[in-house]
C-alpha cells in the first residue's frame, strides 16, 4: 500500500513537471507538403538577425514537431526555413499550441495563434505592395525621365507608396498592443527608403513603445524599439528646433482650437506671447486658470500680452467643455493626442502646467512655473 502511494506521488510529480514544461514553451505541430524526410530549420529573431535554434526532420508524411522555450511575458518571433526559403513566420507566446501547414515555396496557414495570423497578414500585405511597386517601377525602363509617360508612372508610384504608408499607420494605431506592429515600423522599399522615413514618424515609434510597454515591459523587441524611438525623437526635435531657430527663434506649433480651426503660433501677433501648457484632466490646472491666468490676462492683455494655451489632453471633448465653462477668452488649442502630441516632444515637456514666453519673435530662455514666477516674467517682459 505504501509503495503504491509512493508510485502515485512520483507519477503525479512527473505529470506536474511535464505540464509546467509545456506552459513554459510553445508547441509547433507542422506538416511540410510533398517533402518527407526533409530538413526544416527553426530560427529565432534576435532583434535584427536570425539565430538558428534547431534543424528538425519531417517524417514519411512530412510531419514535424518542435517545442520553443518562451520567457514569461516575452513572446518571440520564430521562423521556419526550408533551405534558404522562409516558409512560415510565427509570433509565439507561452502555452501556444499551433498547427502549421506549409509547402516548400512558403505558402502556409496557421491555427492556434492569433498573433501569428496577424504577422502573416502583415507580411502578405507587404509582399503584395512590394510586388506591385516593383512591377510599376519596371515600366520606367527605357523611358526618358522627363517624358509625360515617365512622369505619370512616377506619380503612380508616389500614390502607391502614400496609400501603403497610410494603411500601415492605420494598422499600428488599430493594433497598438500587438508585437506585430514592430516589423511594420521597420519595413523598407529598399535599404535607403524605409516606409516610415519621415522625421515626424518618430511620434508613431514613441506611441507604439508606450503602448507595448504596458503589455510587454520585459520584451527585448520593445526595448530595442524604444532605443530607436528615442533616437528618432532626438533627431526630430533637433531638426525642427534648428529649422525654427533660423526662421522663428522657437519651435512653431499649428493646433486646432475649440472650433476645429488650426491656429499657428507664429501667426499670433502680440508684444509678448505666453505659451502655456496644461491639462484639463487635472483639477489643480483648472483652478490655476481661474485663480491666476484670468486675472493676469485681464491685467496685461491691453498692454500686449496674448496667451496661446495648449491642452495636453486625449479627451478633446472634455478639454473643450472646460474651456467653455471657464470662459477662457484667449487662444486655446488641443490636438487630442495627449502625451503623444508633437508639442510634448518639441518643448520637452516633463511636467504640467508650465509657461514659455516669446517676445519679439524670440523664445525667452527659461520657462516659468507657478503664479509668482509667471507674473514676474510678464512684468519683466512688458
Amino acid at each position: 500500500m505504501r509503495n503504491s502511494r509512493i508510485v502515485f506521488i512520483a507519477i503525479a510529480t512527473l505529470a506536474v513537471a511535464g505540464l509546467s514544461s509545456c506552459t513554459r514553451s510553445a508547441r509547433i505541430n507542422g506538416t511540410l507538403a510533398d517533402a518527407p524526410g526533409s530538413d526544416v530549420i527553426v530560427k529565432l529573431l534576435d532583434i535584427n538577425k536570425y539565430q538558428v535554434l534547431d534543424t528538425i526532420k519531417t517524417d514519411k508524411d512530412g510531419a514535424f514537431f518542435y517545442r520553443v522555450k518562451i520567457a514569461k511575458g516575452q513572446p518571440d518571433f520564430v521562423y521556419l526555413f526550408y533551405g534558404n526559403t522562409k516558409i512560415a513566420s510565427l509570433l509565439l507566446d507561452r502555452g501556444d499550441n499551433v498547427k502549421v501547414t506549409v509547402d516548400t515555396l512558403g505558402s502556409y496557414s496557421v491555427e492556434g495563434s492569433e498573433e501569428s495570423n496577424k504577422l502573416q497578414e502583415v507580411e502578405n500585405d507587404y509582399s503584395d505592395f512590394m510586388a506591385k511597386f516593383a512591377a510599376t517601377t519596371m515600366q520606367l525602363n527605357g523611358l526618358e525621365p522627363a517624358s509625360e509617360q515617365a512622369k505619370a508612372i512616377q506619380k503612380d508610384l508616389s500614390r502607391q507608396y502614400v496609400d501603403y504608408y497610410r494603411s500601415r499607420v492605420r494598422y499600428i494605431l488599430q493594433n497598438s498592443h500587438s508585437l506585430t506592429v514592430i516589423p511594420v515600423l521597420y519595413q523598407k522599399i529598399n535599404e535607403n527608403f524605409p516606409i516610415f522615413s519621415q522625421a515626424t514618424d518618430a511620434l508613431y515609434f514613441k506611441s507604439v513603445v508606450d503602448s507595448l510597454k504596458t503589455v510587454y515591459p520585459e520584451s527585448k523587441y520593445v526595448s530595442a524599439l524604444q532605443k530607436e524611438a528615442q533616437t528618432r525623437e532626438k533627431n526630430l526635435s533637433m531638426g525642427i528646433r534648428l529649422k525654427d531657430a533660423s526662421q522663428l527663434g522657437y519651435p512653431d506649433l499649428t493646433l486646432p482650437d475649440i472650433k476645429g480651426k488650426d491656429v499657428r503660433l507664429s501667426d499670433v501677433k502680440a508684444k509678448v506671447i505666453m505659451l502655456y501648457f496644461w491639462t484639463a484632466s487635472d483639477a489643480a490646472n483648472k483652478i490655476f486658470n481661474m485663480d491666476v491666468l484670468k486675472p493676469l490676462y485681464e491685467a496685461y492683455h491691453d498692454r500686449g500680452l496674448e496667451i496661446y494655451q495648449v491642452g495636453i489632453d486625449s479627451d478633446k471633448t472634455g478639454w473643450a467643455e472646460v474651456v467653455k465653462n471657464q470662459g477662457l477668452d484667449w487662444i486655446n488649442v488641443c490636438d487630442g493626442l495627449g502625451s503623444q502630441s508633437p508639442a510634448v516632444t518639441l518643448y520637452n515637456l516633463s511636467k504640467l502646467p508650465i509657461a514659455y514666453f516669446i517676445k519679439d519673435g524670440v523664445l525667452v530662455d527659461k520657462p516659468a512655473v507657478g503664479k509668482a514666477a509667471i507674473k514676474a516674467r510678464i512684468d519683466s517682459l512688458l
